[in-house]
Parts: C-alpha cells; structure tokens; sequence
C-alpha cells in the first residue's frame, strides 16, 4: 500500500471544491469552500438539452475544470495538467505522483465508481487521490459520498477511460503553491466581477441569465419530454438539489462567499448581491420541490408553477450581477 502522509480527507459539499481544498490543504492553504468556489468564478448557469440525452441537464457550475483553473491563476498556484489517451500511462501520471508524496486531483466519470450508489453517467466529476494498493484506490470525494473513500481500480479505469459528454482523456491534475500566494482578500473583486461579466453577457442563450430564463421557457414542457416522468423529473429534482447541478447549492455556496467577503470589503454593492442570492437560492430549492412533485403526481400545473419562478430567478440573479459587476468601480 502507497499513501501519502498528512493529507486530510474532509469531504465537502461540492466535488471539485472538494478536491481542491484536498489538495490546497496539503500545501498548507486551509480556505472555506465557499471561498475556494468563488476565488475560482464558480458560479454559472447552463441549460443543456440534445437528441441523445435522455433528458435534459441543468448546471449551476461553469465548467468541469475551469473552476480549478480560475483558482489556480487567482492564487498563483502552479497547475500541472496531464492527460493521455492511454490507460496505462493515465495510471502512470497517478501513481508518480502519489509515490512522490503528491496527493492528486481525478476527473472521471461517476458511474463506475463503487461507493456511488445512483449510477448516473456523470462526466465532470472530480475527486482527489491520495493512496492505492493491489486493489483499490483511496480517494476524497464530497461528504455526501462519504468523504474518504476507496474503489477498485479496475472501476478507476473505467471511470477515467470513459467517453461522452464533460469527460476528459485520463486527465490528473497536482497544484503547487508559491512560497508567498497572493492574500485571497486581494484577489476577491476581480474573481467576482469576472463572474459577473460571464453571467451577464453569455455568448449563447444556453448560458447565463439567458440559460435561466431559457429554462423557464421550456421546463413547463418537461412531461412532453420524458418517456417515464416518475423516473426523470424525481431524479432531476435530486440533482439540482443535491448536486447542485442547477439547484440551490451553488447559490448557497456563493451567498456564503459574498457573506465572508463582507468581512473584508465594506461595500453596499456586495451587500445587495448577497441579498439577492440568498433569494435565489431560496427560489431554486422551490424549483427542484416543484418539479418533484410534477413526477410524482404527473401534474403539469406544477412545472407551469416552476417554470414562473425560473424567471424570478433569472431577474433576481441578473439583478445580482450587476451590482457585483460594478464592485471595483
């Protein structure tokens, strides 16, 4: 068995925040998970719908990655990315790493991991790697998952060889820290105002605002869309509320960032954007309520009821952005 020294296991709410603060606290940088998710611009909204899915996506993130490298660049953290079509030199990256004492970060695809017992085909998941023996992986994952926990490796690999939608090629990742990182307080306006920008001018209207108001379009269509509405819009439901792939959880995480940057920076802008998101994710745990009822009972009247509080929401969220957006004017 290989495992590196000193690395502390807590899980945490969201996975790739998780796996940061794995990393981060190895180096000696111990940040809030809300802090973690808004140094790196977290926050977003994605609407996703194609001929191949079997229904459609909400996400409440930006992308897989692109969190860790926002991150990476507000603290100046040294990111080493490695990625390989080849299950055998993806293996290779991990276990240098961890023999060098270097705990990791993984992106895989969820479903082949043995400790998840909903065996949804997520690609975008993130976990931090930190041991391994002649059987099984020791991972952190969030603590809903559990926390530390370990999985085969033959599940490993097929978790990081697969293919489809938000995957990536065997991707592992290690961060360094500079011998003085930049103090986070110093780094916040321009972490916000980034995701701001981001939010209120998305280049699709999948995106953003847009992507919200888009979604209180089309949600009220939802039982036209599923072949088994007591499968989907449950379950649709149970991701956005637990996963946080559209739901209250990312707001709550950015509410709470907003709420510690009060600390450092007296500005009634921040405020207000606090304010609002502490409604907006109030708002989206009724959505997810709404739509779970909508499965369950087989109403429409309840998505139609969603549907209306999606557009609060993207007026509240909006609203949001652009204080925030002016925070270093």
């Amino acid at each position: 068995m290989v495992m590196v020294k000193g690395v502390d296991t807590r899980g945490a709410q969201h996975c790739e925040t998780t796996a940061l603060g794995v990393l981060l606290r190895h180096q000696g940088i111990d940040l809030s998970e809300p802090i973690l998710f808004g140094l790196g611009s977290g926050l977003s909204f994605v609407y996703w719908d194609s001929k191949n899915m079997d229904f459609p996506f909400l996400g409440g993130r930006v992308k897989p990655f692109e969190l860790t490298r926002n991150l990476a660049g507000a603290l100046g953290l040294e990111l080493v990315v490695r990625e390989t079509g080849s299950a055998r030199k993806g293996w290779e990256h991990v276990a240098a790493a961890i023999d060098a004492g270097h705990p990791l970060g993984l992106q895989l695809d969820s479903h082949h991991l043995d400790y998840f017992t909903s065996k949804v085909h997520f690609g975008g998941h993130v976990v931090a790697m930190y041991g391994y023996d002649e059987r099984d992986a020791y991972l952190v994952d969030t603590a809903q998952q559990g926390g530390a926990v370990s999985t085969g490796l033959d599940g490993l690999a097929r978790a990081r060889a697969a293919r489809g939608p938000m995957t990536a090629r065997h991707r592992s990742f290690t961060l360094t820290a500079p011998e003085k990182p930049p103090a986070p307080r110093d780094r916040i306006v321009p972490a916000i105002t980034a995701c701001a920008d981001a939010f209120l001018d998305p280049p699709i209207a999948n995106l953003g605002h847009r992507g919200i108001e888009k979604a209180g379009r089309l949600v009220p269509r939802w039982l036209q869309r599923t072949g088994d509405p007591r499968r989907d819009l449950p379950q649709a439901a149970r991701l956005m509320e637990q996963a946080g792939t559209g739901g209250a959880l990312f707001r709550n995480l950015y509410r709470d960032f907003l709420a510690e940057c009060a600390e450092w920076l007296d500005s009634d802008r921040l405020r207000t954007g606090h304010r609002l998101y502490s409604e907006a994710a109030a708002c989206w745990t009724e959505v997810a309520a709404l739509v779970a009822q909508a499965g369950e009972s087989g109403d429409g009247q309840y998505l139609v009821r969603a549907g209306a509080v999606l557009s609060d929401v993207a007026r509240i969220e909006r609203e949001a952005m652009r204080a925030l957006s002016r925070l270093g004017g």
